[in-house]
């Protein structure tokens, strides 16, 4: 089993901090965490003073990348191209959280309900209404976190895909559904600066 550490979340705020200001922050040096391979999500969020998470953008793959390699693309990717927001500016970065999951256990649902609310993560494939096949997904938290139904988290993702139709039952249990489980750190900014003084100061 993998195991996901704060050194990946701290890697992409190096990366992230590289990227916007090079004078400032320069190049992170090569990670010291095993580079094996993983499919990964990178998950960047605005955190409010009361500590409320705001999604700012989240972008991974399914297919296994090495960690050194696809962090550092997906930290990038999923805060500069998201599509659903604008990319993430310097200013914002002190208000970011961020989130790296690394996925597991991929096995083929028997049904579009074959799932467990906070355990699975869901990748499903279906057509929309003019016959093309399209594809979503949603980490296993994000269900929990919003307080949806299995069937609200399948309409939503539906959504998220493309599908504009009217959703019936026949349409959800005409998904082809993917399960996984998933292992997840996340740091906020200001923990990722007290690991920089720690570091810094031994």
């Amino acid at each position: 089993m993998p195991v996901v550490r704060p050194e990946h979340c701290e890697y992409c705020f190096d990366t992230l901090l590289s990227h916007l200001d090079p004078v400032v922050y320069p190049k992170p040096a090569a990670p010291t965490f095993p580079d094996d391979e993983y499919p990964l999500f990178v998950t960047w969020n605005h955190q409010s003073r009361s500590g409320h998470l705001r999604l700012r953008g989240c972008i991974g793959t399914f297919s296994g990348v090495p960690l050194h390699e696809g962090l550092a693309s997906y930290a990038l990717t999923s805060a500069l191209k998201d599509r659903r927001f604008s990319p993430i500016r310097l200013a914002e970065v002190p208000k970011l959280a961020c989130s790296v999951s690394l996925l597991t256990n991929f096995e083929e649902g028997k049904s579009a309900m074959d799932w467990e609310l906070g355990t699975h993560g869901i990748w499903i494939e279906f057509h929309d209404t003019y016959g093309v096949k399209r594809t979503a997904t949603y980490l296993p938290e994000i269900a929990l976190e919003q307080g949806w139904s299995k069937i609200e988290a399948l309409d939503s993702l539906l959504r998220k895909g493309g599908y504009q139709g009217k959703i019936t039952d026949a349409v959800r249990y005409g998904i082809h559904l993917t399960r996984y489980q998933s292992q997840k750190t996340a740091l906020t900014y200001q923990e990722y600066l007290d690991r920089k003084t720690a570091a810094a100061a031994v």
